[in-house]
């Protein structure tokens, strides 16, 4: 790709952004895979649609496919579509727009189909580009067909993915909340419904950013701007634009026209009323008509259709010009135009032979149709990775759709549509490497008709068994495309229209399993008791929860299943316990013990009833004020013997989480680190689904805690990365870095914690500075690496972001002491540190000390030697009955009682220990208290790290 990039004047930082784009990469995807933060990559993005002259995302992947395979030799065409061509006069609309896009933050181009308000949309753009910092966007409404999708459309567009516990819309605005761009909406006509509310969100939370629309219609919005596009003028000092046009196409399709016959094309114009498509389809005839039988062939048109010379509205100039275009089709070309007008987003060869290809069209046919109305600007070519693809203006596609319904084929063509997309679902299912770049562009290319044809069946009584099919295909591939948002809404819209209780609850189940990974406890705990009503065939359920149980308790009547109700009640009563900080409003007190009543009374003799209600039992009866430690460890012992009877890992883990509340409680920290390996070991193997991929995030976030707390810094590290590189967190890489920032931060990796840090950032910025409690150790663990750089301004900052997050006093106590006593015996404060850790473990909440116990007996101890208290050997010998067997706390005490002994051999050995365990800071530490010439290899060390020289110690 090198050498054309170069020549396209881009740099070295914007050729991999551009590579990775033909990858189908998200931004924040992007961002992860080259170490920078979204905000970057959106700029490079921005810059490299200025530069290339793309007028989107998905033509930017194209230009790299293309030039990718241009760099390895092949014959590729142009990165741009051939059709584009030359934008013609309108210098003085051009620039009264400009001026409005200037002046207002909404300016809508109003005016009929076919009079040329894209291209002038994009013109206007195209010049107002450098006024705006963060560039201009393009988003192309036309594919679809859901008005609740719109903020999506926006969101594909942009580069922007779903940050967990926002909707789409939310995460959109979130991540343009201070840009200054200019975001261009094209064809908003026929998703209005959809565009004002969205519009009027947009804008009240993104004060710097500018829309242009363009719409048949006002939006009826605050901030709108109207600005009226005529048609292409027909008189002037000159030529006017109108007949500018028509020469420019002329001439495009090899007949020019002599200067003798510019009054007859004038009078085409006229005839046209300077609407610019008619103008376009007009000139496109002349191979095959010529000027003079364009004329008289438009002017008979003309009169038939209106009833005279003129018509009223400009727009029945476009209809003349259709109506005048399509009968001068061969009536099979005529068939296949109303018959391809079905898809709304570029289509294959083979997909038009799959719908259009019936009587009397014989599929062989489809294939030179194509290609002749191509030929008649009817279709445009657009090149595409999987090869060539067909796209119908949306003012053709809406006129083809009406013609179908004047043949009589509406129902038919739509039915063939279904099919077709039925079938691209079902194979994209099914492909061997879903997620991966090639598998992303299929199902881009696919998706806009797939929510199309689950808009029409849904719609349609008969054929609501294959929109419930669609519906649960779409979620399935929308979830690992990463569109969570839409996954929930398809699994609950597939609820709604399946006849099938065990359809129904199955398809609630995976709404509820996608609202956990989108951190969303309230829609997991409404869903999962929608699932039981449904389950039971409870449709009027006092219980009853939201939209989608209703429509699937109606769906699903005369049917039960007790046994799955009583797993689903159980369930959401132990989502109050396992996901508390996912909820916005927690539900009232003892209701999730009466559901647990009530799963009793259901469940019979049923094992995975059983497993569910042992589970739940687990977090209910913590609330209970009698319950000792030994009685809530055999509890959880109970799930995991019940769940893993059942053979299914995703019960197991969620059991064996339960375990290891139980085993923290306890204070049993390899114990607990040992339950949380086995949860990850144990799901390595569970089939890719919404629900497992709640649980591996759930287990791989506590897996990197607990190695913290064993001491297993490589281990906190591997799990680290792997929550890191989870596609599912790849818009929230404040929680995806949390843990590995955490891990680096102990270990002394000073530039992974700095990068880590800049993305965290970013993330937890974009979703609005959430309250977040769990990701406040993560902030804490930076603002200990830059009080360690000597950077106090940083680490004041960083600590006032912990308090932002939320976490409360008794919550934060452990890790905050910890990381205070390493700062203080940096800097040799030997004295305060061991102040701060004054106290036993077991006096601190066992969920703030769970990871820290070793930690802390351990600092204690050393503080203690350091600081010369008279105390420090009762604390050696307290930390060794504990924290035998954690490599980095068994090193801190073996450094500390070295220290105490004076004995330098010893405490060379501690320094070994620490570097066979990963922990290069505390090796460093050790080698300069060591002295001697160890004492500059380890200054030296420290340095290199970026960490400030340590002081002498003292009280």
């Amino acid at each position: 790709m090198g050498p054309v990039v170069a020549q396209a004047g881009i740099s070295t930082r914007e050729a991999e952004v551009l590579s990775l784009l033909g990858e189908h990469l998200s931004n924040a995807e992007i961002g992860a895979r080259l170490f920078i933060s979204v905000r970057t990559v959106e700029t490079h993005v921005s810059s490299l649609l200025r530069k290339l002259g793309a007028p989107d995302r998905r033509a930017l992947a194209q230009l790299a496919t293309e030039w990718s395979r241009a760099a390895r030799g092949g014959k590729v065409a142009s990165g741009l579509p051939a059709s584009v061509t030359a934008f013609v006069g309108r210098e003085r609309e051009r620039a009264a727009l400009a001026e409005a896009v200037t002046a207002h933050r909404q300016v809508s181009a109003v005016g009929p189909g076919g009079v040329g308000k894209t291209r002038l949309a994009l013109a206007v753009a195209a010049r107002a580009a450098g006024e705006f910092a963060d560039g201009v966007w393009f988003v192309d409404l036309v594919p679809v067909t859901d008005p609740a999708m719109v903020g999506a459309a926006v969101a594909a567009a942009v580069g922007i993915g779903e940050h967990q516990g926002r909707g789409m819309d939310e995460s959109v605005i979130a991540a343009l909340a201070d840009r200054h761009a200019l975001l261009v909406l094209d064809n908003c006509e026929h998703v209005r419904d959809g565009v004002a509310p969205f519009l009027e969100r947009l804008l009240a939370g993104c004060p710097r950013l500018t829309v242009l629309a363009t719409s048949r219609a006002r939006l009826m919005v605050p901030f709108e701007r109207v600005h009226p596009i005529p048609p292409l003028s027909l008189t002037g000092d000159g030529e006017s634009d109108a007949v500018a046009l028509f020469l420019d196409r002329a001439a495009a399709v090899g007949w020019p026209v002599a200067p003798e016959q510019r009054d007859q094309a004038a009078e085409i114009c006229r005839g046209l009323d300077g609407v610019a498509l008619a103008i376009e389809l007009a000139a496109a005839r002349l191979p095959t008509l010529g000027l003079d039988g364009l004329a008289a062939t438009l002017s008979d048109q003309l009169r038939l259709l209106s009833g005279g010379a003129r018509a009223a509205d400009r727009h029945q100039s476009v209809r003349a010009m259709l109506d005048w275009s399509h009968d001068l089709l061969e009536p099979a070309d005529r068939t296949l135009l109303r018959r391809i007008a079905c898809f709304v987003a570029p289509f294959t060869v083979d997909a038009a032979v799959g719908v259009a290809g019936f009587a009397p069209l014989e599929p062989a046919e489809v294939v030179d149709g194509l290609a002749r109305l191509t030929e008649h600007s009817l279709l445009a070519a657009v090149p595409s990775v999987g090869g060539t693809r067909y796209r119908t203006l949306e003012t053709i596609r809406q006129y083809g759709v009406e013609q179908l319904s004047g043949a009589d084929e509406l129902g038919e063509v739509r039915s063939r549509h279904l099919r077709w997309c039925s079938t691209t679902a079902t194979e994209l299912t099914r492909d061997p490497a879903p997620g991966a770049g090639a598998w992303r562009a299929r199902f881009d290319a696919a998706a806009d008709d797939l929510r199309a044809a689950l808009g029409w069946a849904a719609a349609e009584p008969d054929h609501r068994p294959d929109a419930c099919g669609l519906a649960l295909a779409l979620a399935s591939l929308a979830f690992t495309r990463n569109l969570i948002g839409e996954a929930q809404q398809r699994y609950e819209q597939a609820a709604s229209l399946a006849a099938d209780a065990d359809v129904a609850a199955t398809a609630l189940r995976s709404a509820a399993a996608v609202a956990g990974c989108r951190m969303r406890g309230d829609d997991m705990y409404r869903l999962f008791r929608a699932a039981a009503d449904t389950a039971r065939g409870a449709r009027d359920s006092a219980h009853a929860a939201g939209d989608a149980a209703h429509a699937a308790g109606d769906a699903a009547r005369g049917t039960r299943d007790t046994a799955g109700a009583a797993r689903d009640l159980a369930t959401a009563a132990a989502t109050t316990y396992r996901f508390s900080g996912t909820f916005t409003q927690p539900p009232p007190p003892g209701e999730a013990a009466a559901l647990l009543i009530e799963a009793r009374e259901l469940a019979g003799d049923e094992p995975a009833a059983q497993a569910a209600i042992a589970l739940a039992e687990c977090g209910v009866l913590t609330d209970s004020p009698q319950l000792a430690v030994p009685q809530a460890i055999a509890h959880a012992e109970r799930a995991v013997d019940l769940a893993h009877r059942t053979g299914d890992p995703l019960a197991e883990s969620a059991a064996l989480d339960a375990l290891t509340a139980a085993q923290c409680w306890a204070g049993d920290t390899f114990a607990t680190a040992a339950t949380t390996r086995r949860r990850v070991e144990l799901l390595a193997s569970a089939p890719a689904t919404p629900a497992s991929a709640h649980e591996r995030v759930n287990a791989l976030s506590e897996a990197a805690e607990t190695c913290i707390g064993v001491g297993d810094i490589e281990g906190a590290r591997r799990w680290g990365e792997q929550l890191r590189d989870l596609p599912l967190l790849a818009e929230r890489g404040d929680f995806a870095t949390s843990r590995l920032l955490v891990a680096d931060a102990l270990a002394g990796n000073v530039d992974d914690v700095l990068a880590g840090s800049r993305r965290f950032l970013d993330a937890w910025e974009r979703s609005g500075s959430l309250h977040a409690p769990t990701l406040a150790m993560a902030a804490a663990a930076v603002a200990m690496v830059h009080a360690l750089r000597g950077d106090d301004e940083s680490r004041d900052q960083w600590l006032a972001i912990v308090d932002e997050l939320g976490v409360a006093q008794e919550h934060k106590a452990g890790h905050s002491a910890v990381f205070d006593a390493i700062v203080l015996l940096h800097h040799g404060q030997a004295g305060q540190a061991l102040a701060r850790m004054v106290g036993e473990p077991e006096e601190l909440d066992e969920w703030s000390v769970w990871v820290w116990r070793h930690w802390h007996l351990a600092l204690r101890a050393e503080a203690a030697a350091l600081a010369g208290s008279p105390e420090a050997r009762d604390y050696l010998a307290a930390a060794r009955k504990t924290v035998a067997g954690n490599p980095i706390a068994d090193a801190l005490l073996e450094r500390a009682e070295a220290l105490l002994d004076d004995d330098q051999p010893r405490t060379l050995a501690a320094a070994a220990a620490f570097e066979a365990a990963g922990c290069r800071y505390q090796w460093a530490r050790t080698l300069v208290v060591a002295g001697g010439d160890h004492a500059t290899t380890g200054a030296t060390v420290l340095a290199d790290l970026g960490l400030a020289p340590m002081a002498t110690p003292h009280t």
